[in-house]
């Protein structure tokens, strides 16, 4: 292995701590009245300003944080992020494909503008300036602790192999004032630059 990829991934596994992550999870509404929805508010309190609504039917609602109390779960709304009362919220836990990654998951990131989605074992990787590439997923290891999101990724890169590393983090895609609870640090090749950016279980 190149040695730019094998010190990334040293770096990326001992800067990030080997113990259980809870978030992000998805949940789905719960208890909702007919013909009402779940207030997303400014912050976590029932007097705080609402910013958004969820239908009481909503399902696959990404929560990235929670308050101290664990009462209150931050979620995105439009462009920012508010948060939910979580006695309205019935987690439904985070679905693993047959290739060892969250379905689903769809990471971007700016400077320059990329994205990546993982779709049936591959890798969907976009960017404005090139035409979009589809890169078999070689490799998706875990850290084998249940509900640990980090994910060590090795792909068909561009160019040569490439490789990722997903893990918790709190994440700000730059452009918005949405929250992330997912990270990545990727290469699509051995020479390539670093890319950095954040992911998402639900678009």
């Amino acid at each position: 292995m190149n040695p730019k990829a094998l010190a990334l991934i040293c770096a990326l596994l001992c800067s990030t701590a080997a113990t259980a992550q809870t978030l992000p999870q998805l949940y789905d509404v719960t208890g909702v009245e007919a013909g009402d929805v779940l207030n997303i508010r400014a912050t976590d309190s029932a007097s705080a300003e609402i910013i958004g609504t969820l239908a009481r039917d909503a399902q696959r609602v990404e929560v990235v944080a929670m308050n101290d109390a664990g009462t209150w779960g931050q979620v995105n709304t439009a462009e920012s992020s508010g948060w939910v009362n979580l006695r309205y919220m019935a987690e439904r836990g985070v679905h693993i494909d047959h290739f060892n990654l969250p379905d689903g998951l769809f990471c971007m990131g700016t400077e320059p503008f990329w994205s990546i989605q993982n779709v049936s074992g591959r890798l969907h990787y976009d960017t404005p300036d090139a035409p979009a590439r589809d890169m078999d997923i070689w490799m998706a290891q875990d850290s084998g602790i249940e509900g640990d999101l980090r994910r060590m990724v090795q792909f068909a890169g561009i160019g040569g192999p490439g490789i990722g590393f997903i893990y918790p983090a709190q994440c700000s895609d730059g452009m918005s004032d949405r929250a992330y609870g997912l990270a990545i640090s990727l290469m699509t090749a051995p020479d390539a630059p670093m890319l950095s950016g954040c992911c998402t279980l639900s678009r």
